[in-house]
């Protein structure tokens, strides 16, 4: 009988990972700042950056590959409220198309919490993150998990000496 539970790499321990892994780990979630510091208010900055950090570090290590991707999952939602909230606010004040009612209200509330919780969380895993800790995200993380320590995963991750391992499942 096979067994069709799917396997996992195990995962790093925090004595395991370099210094180096630590901090672009932690960067990955730092990229939601990305339009402060270009001086725009774009929502979709942050998303661009998060986009590129992930397909620039993603072949690190797991450890910055699992950061990387549940920052990048986790701005999608953000970045997509802050889109229509963007364009719900610029119709009403330029427009006068739409009026400022309840769902307006409502939608501005979630969007501010959602951003609050963003933020708040975002900040907690990059300091896990710095820390050499996993840090799972209650949507992203499980899947970020399934995605990068699933040994049917197979990209190849560089470490720090140079070497390359190929992480492919067991023929």
């Amino acid at each position: 009988m096979m067994n069709d539970e799917p396997s996992y790499y195990p995962l790093p321990q925090p004595d395991q990972i370099i210094e180096r892994e630590r901090e672009d780990a932690m960067g990955a979630y730092l990229m939601m700042f990305a339009a402060v510091a270009v001086a725009l208010p774009l929502p979709v900055i942050n998303l661009i950056a998060a986009i590129i950090y992930f397909y620039v570090n993603r072949t690190k290590s797991r450890f910055i590959h699992f950061h990387s991707l549940q920052s990048l999952l986790s701005q999608i939602p953000t970045t997509l409220l802050n889109w229509g909230l963007l364009y719900w606010t610029l119709r009403i004040w330029f427009f006068d198309s739409l009026e400022m009612d309840d769902y307006y209200l409502g939608y501005l509330l979630t969007t501010v919490v959602a951003n609050i919780s963003y933020l708040v969380f975002s900040i907690i895993a990059a300091v896990q993150a710095r820390k050499g800790r996993m840090y799972y995200f209650v949507f992203f993380g499980k899947l970020s998990y399934e995605m990068v320590f699933s040994t049917s995963n197979s990209i190849t991750y560089a470490v720090d000496s140079g070497i390359v391992h190929q992480n492919k499942p067991p023929q």
